[in-house]
């Protein structure tokens, strides 16, 4: 299997980001993308990795990362006029960036709240996306995104709720170059981070919600949100808020918004 090749990522990318490394291995890009940002790192750095050794999800769960098989990949922002409170709703770009990159693939994709891609007529687990804000004065944030491109073996465990890990390949996607799909990746995001930038960070206003809507396999299940709490809430799905948050109907006739936990859709997409 071919490496990621950063030279045709830069060239590509003809100056979307202020810098792009990739590295051989690393416990977690996010981890230190996170570092560097308290480093003064620029807005729009770049870290890939072909193998991480710590990679993590939501709540501090371990995302698989085989060598060579996916992408494993983290961007440092600073958002200059977007609030801090509306950093969160960067995972709703970055999904909707995986969805148009893996929809021109010819894969069958959808949505699933708050941070997955799924795909296949199974609805496997495909990517993972995980925002982490961090304190440097200024709004900062990363954003990494777990991909997987080529199969993953069978030793990979499922996800929260028992959902199974697919890739691109599986799903018979037209380019499995992975150099070729980050590049693809990079732009697609570059180009809606901008949307969003430009927007304050108002997902309606950049004209991103409504897409998101659209490409949500979540909106109108039945759902079980395991709150950080510990506790948990169940009902129906219902709509998603202007910060990209969850708005759950329960038994009692009350809509609430979720804005933090994992949820299993108890009837399939």
């Amino acid at each position: 299997m071919a490496e990621l090749d950063a030279a045709r990522l830069r060239d590509g990318l003809g100056g979307r980001y202020a810098r792009l490394d990739v590295v051989e291995t690393t416990g977690s890009t996010n981890a230190d993308l996170r570092e560097a940002l308290a480093a003064g790192a620029e807005d729009r750095t770049v870290l890939l990795a072909e193998h991480q050794t710590a990679g993590v999800g939501r709540r501090a769960r371990s995302w698989s990362s085989p060598k060579g098989t996916g992408l494993y990949l983290s961007i440092a922002l600073r958002p200059a006029g977007v609030p801090f409170s509306a950093l969160g709703s960067l995972s709703v770009v970055a999904g909707l960036a995986v969805h148009a990159l893996a929809t021109d693939l010819g894969v069958d994709v959808a949505l699933k709240w708050p941070n997955d891609v799924l795909a296949g007529p199974e609805r496997a687990k495909c990517a993972g996306i995980l925002a982490e804000a961090v304190g440097t004065g200024d709004p900062a944030v990363v954003l990494g995104i777990g991909l997987n491109v080529l199969p993953l073996g069978d030793d990979v465990p499922a996800g929260p709720g028992g959902l199974p890990a697919t890739s691109l390949a599986e799903q018979g996607a037209t380019n499995t170059d992975r150099t070729e799909v980050a590049l693809g990746l990079l732009t697609r995001f570059d180009d809606l981070e901008r949307r969003w930038r430009t927007a304050g960070g108002d997902l309606t206003e950049a004209g991103l919600l409504g897409d998101y809507r659209a490409r949500c396999a979540t909106l109108g299940q039945d759902v079980r949100v395991q709150l950080p709490d510990g506790s948990t809430l169940t009902g129906r799905a219902a709509d998603l808020d202007a910060s990209g948050q969850l708005q759950v109907d329960v038994p009692d006739g009350r809509r609430l918004t979720v804005f933090a936990g994992d949820v299993v859709h108890v009837r399939p997409a």
